[in-house]
């Protein structure tokens, strides 16, 4: 399995990345299952805010493993702070995992519980200088989890994400995705569950903090057929449609997840 290609297949997927990513062993990995039963309540876990410049959007990308939205990071125009957080985290990108069919996609399974997409939000520790710096601390990266189900009233807040999809159709295509505020993506509810682990992409670094919504957000299925309609292929090559790409999860090993709800 050469470096850059790791993927999603049988031939380069998750079984696999430890090949060439030692680190996708290790004891701090993402995802995980989450079982209520074995949440720990912390009254101590604060609310967390979200200030957003929509100015900050930049472009929207498929780069063949999935579609990202990135944003300027280089001053705070767009911070994460509070929950279990010290400081404020920059906003840097957002991207999304899905399945192939409505009923599984999400990383995380909550008490057994697979939703169809999963959406994450990623921020870095400007304190470490750089999101290279970040990656190589415990307290670098953290990362605000989305999950999508499927229900009758399609997300109008997921439409402007999907409406570029046709721009973005294959791999290494790149389009302009300006104004756009991300917290409208946020559920009702700040309820979260937060654990200290990885990214769920090589090398998975094990840098990240992790709040995991509890509330998922509604897409139509119609929604989630756009989504599927991207292709891991370049251009000029044979047509491969762009769906599971997703990590299953990984052992907790003694890691306790924590709810900031009972």
């Amino acid at each position: 399995m050469a470096q850059s290609v790791w993927g999603y297949d049988s031939d380069n997927g998750p079984e696999r990345w430890h090949e060439n990513y030692p680190l996708a062993k290790g004891d701090k990995q993402s995802p995980v299952e989450i079982n209520s039963k074995d949440v720990r309540h912390d009254s101590s876990l604060a609310s967390w805010h979200a200030s957003y410049d929509p100015g900050a959007a930049k472009t929207i990308l498929n780069n063949g493993r999935t579609c990202r939205v990135v944003f300027d990071d280089t001053f705070d125009r767009s911070v994460l702070r509070g929950g279990p957080l010290t400081g404020a985290y920059r906003l840097r990108q957002l991207h999304l995992h899905w399945g192939s069919s409505d009923d599984h996609g999400s990383e995380h399974v909550i008490d057994g519980v697979k939703y169809a997409a999963e959406l994450h939000m990623v921020h870095w520790n400007p304190k470490h200088g750089n999101f290279a710096g970040a990656l190589k601390q415990p307290d670098g990266v953290a990362v605000v989890g989305i999950f999508l189900k499927v229900g009758k009233t399609p997300k109008p807040e997921m439409k402007r994400i999907l409406e570029e999809i046709e721009n973005i159709k294959t791999k290494g295509k790149e389009a302009p995705f300006q104004h756009f505020d991300p917290s409208i993506l946020f559920p009702k509810s700040r309820d979260y569950w937060t654990y200290h682990g990885s990214f769920t992409t090589p090398p998975c670094e094990e840098c990240i903090t992790w709040i995991l919504l509890r509330e998922p957000i509604e897409v139509s299925s119609d929604q989630m057929a756009k989504l599927r309609s991207l292709s891991k292929n370049s251009e000029n090559e044979p047509v491969s449609p762009l769906v599971d790409n997703w990590r299953p999860p990984q052992p907790l090993k003694g890691r306790i997840v924590r709810a900031s709800f009972k």
